[in-house]
């Protein structure tokens, strides 16, 4: 595989595992959300040591598949927990 192919695949896996490491102070404020905490450090790791992987495009495709399907699986736990923060400071 040419360099700069390995660059855009590890990039496009980069840019996936650093979204859902983006959401992890809300994850962590869901009812579930502590069961998720070993799974970031998980996560990082994997992201540390991503330029050593040698990795194709279907399994990028496969990982912004599943980033996809998580994200949509977390639109409405992580909508939920942000209205009840939002009345918790409404003045009533």
């Amino acid at each position: 595989m040419l360099d700069y192919e390995a660059v855009n695949l590890s990039a496009r896996i980069s840019n996936c595992l650093q979204t859902i490491l983006d959401l992890e102070p809300d994850i962590e404020r869901l009812k579930m959300g502590h069961v998720l905490v070993r799974e970031f450090e998980v996560l990082k790791s994997f992201l540390a040591g991503l330029e050593q992987l040698e990795v194709d495009e279907g399994d990028v495709e496969r990982i912004e598949s599943a980033t996809r399907s998580f994200l949509r699986e977390l639109e409405t736990p992580l909508a939920l927990t942000e209205l009840e923060r939002v009345k918790k400071h409404l003045v009533q």
